[in-house]
């Protein structure tokens, strides 16, 4: 859109006539209002803007949005998407999903989205719990969370969901916080501007079934976030302590001045950006910022190609022609088939 048509809009005019209503402290309010303030800034065209989402907390999101919305069955907001937009490619849809409703009962559907590069932005709120259904551990949990489904503390080894969005195709991998406002525009706004499949992983706070998951992490950025900065060194601990690689392609800490210190870029080949994805708590500092970013087609450019292709070829062809083609009968009323 060029800057004589941009329509200018505030961060009011992407609020709905919706109250809220999320618990008192979540970190989806930071979210949605960082959404609603970027996407303003960006003079987006509310007509042409879809916020999809499944079944969670944070999947109210789209009736919040002064723009249109699907809030969809659990799991499945990216399969909702993926047929929106092929059917409707001037659209720019968004998927909004939790670590339980995309990792969980939706993880296939997450899968294939991403390996085929649909042209959506995921963005997935991740609270190591579920929220909305009182508390039970879900795939992203830590090792040993004491919830209302394991009293005894989970047994279950935690999903990487950045691991999972690189190892099935995603071309635009990044992580926020939702306390850090700055930041999380920045990557919103490099991702309505790419054209591909999107994942961004929310570090999300739910104040009542698992507070302060994230505490260690957003509150000491300095000692546990890697400020990710093209062509810049991975430093954390204000500068002092890096990253390099050991023995066997293995991350260590050093001191910055070490020679084998890491140097960023988004564009590098994808074993950096799934060693990246490996930097957690508590043994690493976590990157935060654009991981890894790749430009390919997408599945709905290649899709609607495809279409257009055989219709220049064969032309438009006719549904009622084709069904009566070929081995078709019709049964009487007294069953027999001619």
């Amino acid at each position: 859109m060029s800057d004589a048509v941009k329509i200018k809009l505030s961060k009011k005019d992407l609020e709905s006539d919706q109250d809220v209503r999320w618990c008192p402290g979540c970190g989806d309010y930071a979210i949605l209002a960082t959404v609603q303030r970027t996407l303003a800034q960006l003079s987006i065209k509310r007509e042409n803007t879809v916020f999809v989402s499944g079944i969670g907390c944070s999947s109210r999101f789209p009736y919040y949005m002064n723009t249109y919305g699907f809030h969809t069955i659990h799991g499945r907001a990216p399969t909702i998407a993926s047929g929106l937009k092929i059917t409707r490619p001037e659209l720019d849809v968004w998927v909004i999903t939790g670590d339980g409703d995309g990792l969980s009962i939706g993880g296939n559907h997450m899968v294939h989205v991403l390996r085929r590069n649909m042209d959506l932005k995921i963005i997935l709120f991740n609270n190591q719990i579920y929220g909305l259904t009182k508390g039970q551990y879900s795939p992203t949990s830590a090792l040993g969370t004491r919830a209302a489904s394991t009293p005894n503390g989970s047994v279950d080894h935690p999903l990487n969901p950045i691991s999972l969005a690189l190892g099935s195709g995603a071309t635009f991998v990044a992580r926020a916080a939702d306390t850090d406002a700055k930041l999380m525009a920045k990557i919103l706004e490099e991702a309505y501007r790419h054209k591909g499949a999107v994942f961004i992983e929310m570090l999300q706070n739910c104040p009542v079934f698992n507070d302060g998951v994230w505490e260690g992490v957003k509150d000491d950025p300095a000692g546990k976030q890697i400020i990710l900065q093209e062509g810049k060194p991975l430093l954390f601990a204000n500068g002092t302590k890096g990253i390099k690689l050991g023995a066997g392609l293995v991350p260590e800490i050093c001191d910055a001045s070490d020679p084998g210190v890491l140097v960023h870029t988004e564009r590098g080949s994808a074993l950096y950006a799934n060693l990246l994805a490996q930097l957690v708590q508590p043994d690493f500092p976590m990157p935060m910022g654009v991981l890894y970013r790749h430009d390919k087609p997408t599945y709905d450019q290649l899709a609607i190609a495809q279409v257009d292709d055989a219709i220049a070829k064969h032309g438009k062809g006719n549904l009622e022609k084709l069904m009566y083609s070929g081995m078709v009968w019709e049964v009487g009323a007294d069953g027999t088939r001619h």
